[in-house]
């Protein structure tokens, strides 16, 4: 038998923080990998269309000095997917700029690889006319109109971006926006190992310990590949694997517990095995990659506006039974009253108490037993001021708003701080969630690199 492969994922997003003493054991282990992934979608599309990351630049420099010091003294490769959290230019020039920062300073010598992700929008467009661009459910048919207002546009990049950079000679490669499990799974099955263990052993990688039992997305967690199988394990003493934990990390974020799909194809996971190892390690097998036509998953973001938003409470019992009937009051009143300025806003009322978590998605949305509520007024238009000027005067006739049995002359809200209004800036939706067909995986994705 082969020697198992070993990787060391650091922590759930880089900047997320990981225990010393989880990355130390994780090194007396000695990987052959050290990779993180390093940004999500999840936040939404604000940061892709801003250019923004969602973590901190301080943490993120923290985490990647830990990992950079190490693998380069030791000649360990180290792979960081999604750069910035959105993995377009503004983010991979970021997270760039911390690594170059980290190697002047701590004297670190090392040829680094930088992935590209974004995608021209004449490309895109081009591929459109082609009929290679199709949505992903429940997103529209995508149109030209909607790509050229589109802000930015990047491409999930799957593993042959990271061979090729590893096959270049980089020893530390920094990608743009990325298929979560393909920092873990590139390098291994560059070395021989099976795609579809690599691939579901990175999808659990890329969420670290959050895996394990109790979960965290700020500790470190370590993968074996063998012939047949992969097995995790936690670094930290305070927390264990178990069949549970990973057979229901496998299932997250899944619309299909046995078809996961992906670049150039999809994991079959009908005769996936959990078997407990030891009290802390689980052993998986069975997992299948079956190859489809190579499509690439697209994300693009857009502006619509600029937003403001008043955060309150309400606590009057009378006020809470008629919750829908003061709201669709305030809504007509603020309509009534910009009638004749041309503003084109959108008034949204979040009810915290009532499906405000899960808004048309509540299995139970009634008000019934709640003795306050949350009250989030968000109103969106095309400018900041007029913004401004639609949540002030949506909050101001909701804090006075009549209502049948109102006992009280005093205002109907509470507000926790103030000023009571708060600008949110820019507002950004996605307008592109689709897969476009590629006929080379890898040339979508320039590969440059540079030595340190």
């Amino acid at each position: 038998m082969k020697e198992e492969f070993r990787i060391l994922s650091t922590t759930a997003i880089l900047g997320y923080g990981f225990p010393k003493e989880s990355f130390e054991e994780g090194m007396k282990r000695h990987p052959h990998l050290i990779a993180v992934d390093a940004g999500s979608s999840d936040p939404g599309p604000y940061y892709l269309g801003a250019g923004v990351s969602f973590t901190d630049r301080d943490a993120v420099k923290r985490d990647l000095e830990i990992m950079l010091e190490a693998g380069v003294k030791e000649g360990i490769p180290v792979v960081i997917g999604t750069a910035g959290g959105s993995g377009g230019e503004p983010h991979l020039n970021w997270c760039r700029e911390i690594v170059e920062e980290i190697a002047r300073e701590k004297d670190l010598h090392f040829k680094l690889a930088v992935i590209h992700a974004e995608f021209a929008k004449e490309a895109v467009k081009a591929a459109l006319r082609a009929g290679k661009v199709k949505p992903l459910a429940p997103a529209p048919e995508l149109t030209e109109e909607a790509v050229d207002a589109t802000t930015r546009i990047v491409g999930q990049m799957g593993m042959g971006p990271f061979i090729k950079a590893l096959d270049e000679g980089a020893q530390v490669v920094l990608a743009g926006r990325t298929y979560d499990p393909s920092v873990f799974a590139a390098p291994a099955v560059r070395a021989g190992c099976d795609k579809g263990l690599a691939i579901h052993l990175g999808k659990i990688l890329e969420c670290a310990s959050i895996c394990a039992t109790p979960g965290s997305g700020s500790d470190c967690m370590f993968g074996y590949i063998g012939e047949d199988y992969f097995r995790v394990e936690p670094l930290s003493p305070l927390r264990r694997c178990t069949t549970l934990s990973v057979a229901a990390h496998t299932l997250y974020e899944k619309t299909n517990p046995y078809i996961l799909p992906g670049p150039g194809g999809h994991l079959d996971l009908t005769d996936c095995k959990f078997e407990q190892e030891t009290e802390n390690i689980v052993r998986v097998s069975g997992s299948r990659f079956v190859p489809d036509p190579y499509t690439v998953k697209l994300e693009g973001a857009r502006c619509i506006g600029y937003r403001t938003v008043s955060i309150a409470g309400a606590r009057d019992p009378i006020m809470i039974e008629k919750i829908d009937e003061v709201l669709e009051g305030v809504r007509a009143r603020v309509a009534d009253n910009f009638r004749d300025a041309d503003l084109h806003y959108y008034l949204h009322f979040n009810i915290y108490g009532r499906n405000g978590v899960m808004a048309e998605l509540e299995p139970t949305p009634t008000t019934e037993g709640a003795h306050e509520l949350g009250i989030v007024i968000e109103a969106v238009a095309d400018t900041q001021k007029q913004a401004d000027t639609i949540c002030a005067f949506a909050r101001s006739t909701m804090l006075h708003y009549g209502y049948e049995g109102r006992r009280a002359t005093a205002g109907n809200l509470a507000f926790p701080y103030s000023p009571s209004d708060f600008h949110a800036g820019e507002v950004y939706v996605f307008s592109i969630y689709h897969v476009i067909a590629v006929d080379d995986p890898v040339a979508p994705f320039a590969v440059d690199c540079v030595d340190l």
